[in-house]
């Protein structure tokens, strides 16, 4: 008789719906005086455990591989409603094991599909405030890096890095990558070049509308900070940024500035090898256009003793053919140069 009355398994939608409800108890708005300590905990313990058992879905455990209809419903199931701004919201209230397993869970679903639709997509397209409070995260310290960690699988989605690149939210992490503690500065500086390479047709519109200020503080903020590890980030992204194909026209801005070439310069001459490397990278590219303006062909020329000496100098640690090849055509070019009269 027993058997008779088994309650039915749990249905991934049914984990989700349950979530849900506990995400509603656990929210800010609701403070429930009324409800024992004890109770609240227990609550608390429940949604936990809820949280965890999605992640057993989406990601599989040690006993099985996760199974796609399974993950299908869960994912439909959680974007049908708001269950991602709950648990935006209520992440603060959550214990560590469980923020961290929220995490893991919001930077799955961004890559669910449902019928061949990244459905986590078209909710953020529709709810794209979430951007704004995700971002405010990376100012609270105890939150920066699962809200950081979910701002960037979000950006996955063209349509949401596009609406951050357009908003003012790109300004602040020219600070959030500066921030003292370390972990936070290292996980914004990943979430900035993730919205600055992914989407090349997206980056490239944004840096030519922008290219004036963006570069401006670019250089000021983070190739010229006093903080080494900005310097050699920022050195290695700019280059990522500059010989992007999709970016040649910003790439013929960018080494036609004298400011330009001034900081690259200055770079050039740093004691640290990895900087060194990643500012020649760049620096090759101002030697290299055959359409350099008069200013900055004359002022190869007043250096070009220095820069010769620099130039032969430089070297990475392990033996690089292409690297060579390109420091004996940069050698050549400024070697070459005539001085020109300025327009």
């Amino acid at each position: 008789m027993k058997g008779l009355f088994k309650s039915k398994p749990r249905t991934p939608a049914d984990l989700v719906r349950q979530t849900r409800d506990l995400l509603l108890f656990a929210h800010p708005s609701n403070s429930l005086p009324d409800l024992r300590e004890s109770k609240r905990d227990e609550k608390m313990a429940e949604l936990s455990r809820n949280i965890r058992d999605m992640k057993s879905i989406l990601y599989g455990n040690s006993e099985a591989e996760p199974v796609a209809e399974a993950c299908a419903q869960l994912t439909q199931e959680f974007f049908k409603e708001d269950t991602l701004r709950l648990l935006i919201s209520c992440l603060p209230k959550l214990n560590l094991e469980a923020r961290k397993d929220a995490t893991q869970v919001v930077a799955n679903l961004q890559r669910q599909q449902v019928n061949s639709r990244l459905i986590a997509s078209d909710y953020l397209e529709a709810n794209i405030d979430l951007m704004d409070v995700l971002i405010e995260g990376f100012e609270n310290t105890d939150m920066a890096l699962h809200y950081g960690a979910m701002f960037r699988e979000c950006i996955r989605h063209q349509i949401v890095a596009k609406y951050v690149l357009e908003s003012d939210h790109v300004k602040k992490f020219f600070d959030y990558i500066q921030l003292p503690n370390f972990d936070i500065a290292a996980d914004a500086a990943a979430t900035f070049k993730e919205l600055l390479t992914r989407h090349k047709s997206t980056v490239a519109e944004f840096l030519t509308k922008n290219e004036e200020w963006f570069f401006a503080d670019y250089n000021s903020k983070l190739l010229e900070s006093s903080n080494y590890i900005t310097r050699r980030q920022a050195i290695k992204l700019l280059g990522d940024i500059l010989l992007d194909r999709s970016n040649s026209a910003v790439m013929t801005k960018y080494v036609s500035s004298r400011d330009n070439l001034r900081i690259l310069m200055n770079l050039l001459r740093e004691s640290s090898k990895s900087i060194q490397i990643e500012a020649f990278h760049v620096f090759k590219l101002f030697a290299a256009n055959q359409n350099k303006p008069a200013d900055i062909v004359n002022i190869l020329v007043a250096n070009r003793s220095k820069l010769l000496r620099l130039l032969a100098d430089v070297k990475p640690d392990k033996e690089d053919e292409r690297f060579e090849a390109d420091k004996s055509q940069v050698l050549r070019e400024i070697a070459a140069l005539e001085p020109r009269d300025l327009a």
